[in-house]
């Protein structure tokens, strides 16, 4: 039997989680398009030297064809074996998918991680965000070195419910529309204030805090939003709440991204804020995410497929590597399974280690790549 994610009000899980039997996990890996095979090698090769480290369980990666290079060659984006093979695995480790060149008749762009996201429930979006984590100082603020905090963005809903199911009418106007239902929102928030909680812990340096960021003063779907978490947040005394509109939080991410902790909110707030919270930290390249529900989840950098750098081994694979350390977190705290967590604290710890002191190797995979397997087998 195996259980959801949550934790205690003291970060401890109240849920029982079964040990793997075998100490075994199947991964499931998709590469994708562009650089997202490059840099998904790289991440593979950095797990498995982890896991050899810690060692007490293996990890057993099969890699699926899947993205618009796929779609390009056969029609299909994401084949039928590799969808069993997704839904059939402890995890799923996704590169990068997408070509702007490759495109649905009605323009959109060939994205099977979206589809992942609403075949599976994945319905907590999570984009950590650390200076700890970043090849240069970007901000010239002494306090940017403080910065770590995660966005949560609802990633089934929102926006993004739309997706596929947009309408022109008459080649005079175009419409999608965005969906907030209660029991998201509230399985959404009370994950947000159990991730707050949980880094507490592990800092143990200041009092939790959930933000939240809408449109609430425009949107009567926002409102709904906001009003929903106000409900949640009134069991939730031990975290400090704090409410953004999306436009104040932008400012505000630029100005004080070190007094932020779990911001979460709708789909497409969250996507467009991520992408401006990697640049805090160096850019995409610095960005890992995962996809989590509460039976599946997917680990994949945040940027997309640059095929214009594709193949010259150039790509950053930090991103990368950190959502690999990412899914080893996951499926530790899944199965409450400490040699996992071990894996996972030492990849985060070893990749630090190299930014802070050859921040160059950023700009070769494979450099980089060597350097780090370097560090895990010494």
């Amino acid at each position: 039997m195996i259980c959801s994610w949550r934790f205690r009000q003291d970060g401890t899980f109240y849920i029982q989680y079964v040990m793997p039997s075998s100490n075994s996990f199947d991964i499931c890996a998709l590469p994708g398009d562009g650089i997202g095979v490059e840099v998904t090698e790289v991440a593979l090769k950095i797990i498995e030297a982890a896991v050899q480290r810690v060692g007490h369980f293996q990890v057993n990666v099969i890699t699926h064809a899947a993205g618009a290079g796929h779609y390009q060659d056969t029609g299909t984006a994401m084949p039928d074996d590799a969808w069993r093979a997704a839904e059939d695995a402890d995890a799923i480790y996704l590169g990068a998918m997408g070509l702007p060149s490759v495109r649905y008749e009605d323009g959109t762009e060939i994205m099977p991680q979206l589809d992942l996201r609403f075949k599976f429930d994945l319905y907590a979006g999570l984009r950590p965000v650390s200076a700890k984590r970043a090849a240069q100082q970007i901000l010239k603020d002494s306090q940017w070195q403080d910065i770590d905090f995660v966005i949560i963005r609802e990633s089934t809903e929102g926006l993004f419910a739309s997706v596929g199911k947009g309408e022109v009418r008459g080649d005079l106007e175009a419409r999608d529309t965005l969906v907030i239902t209660r029991e998201r929102s509230v399985q959404l928030f009370e994950f947000a204030f159990d991730l707050a909680r949980s880094r507490a812990r592990i800092r143990g340096d200041r009092r939790p805090k959930v933000t939240l960021v809408d449109k609430a003063n425009v949107f009567t779907s926002m409102a709904f939003f906001r009003k929903v978490f106000d409900e949640v947040a009134t069991r939730q005394s031990d975290v400090q709440t704090e409410r953004l509109y999306v436009d104040a939080c932008a400012l505000d991410l630029i100005r004080r991204p070190w007094d932020f902790d779990v911001l979460v909110t709708e789909n497409m707030f969250g996507d467009i804020l991520s992408d401006l919270a990697a640049g805090l930290v160096g850019g995409m390249g610095f960005a890992p995410s995962a996809d989590v529900g509460d039976h599946h989840a997917v680990f994949q950098p945040a940027h997309g497929s640059a095929p214009d750098i594709m193949g010259r081994g150039i790509a950053n694979p930090t991103a990368a590597i950190l959502s690999g350390a990412m899914m080893l977190d996951w499926l530790g705290r899944r199965h409450a399974f400490e040699p996992c967590l071990d894996a996972a604290r030492l990849v985060e710890r070893v990749v630090e280690q190299t930014l802070a002191e050859a921040p160059d190797l950023i700009n070769s995979s494979s450099a980089m790549a060597s350097h780090i397997i370097g560090r895990l087998n010494a």
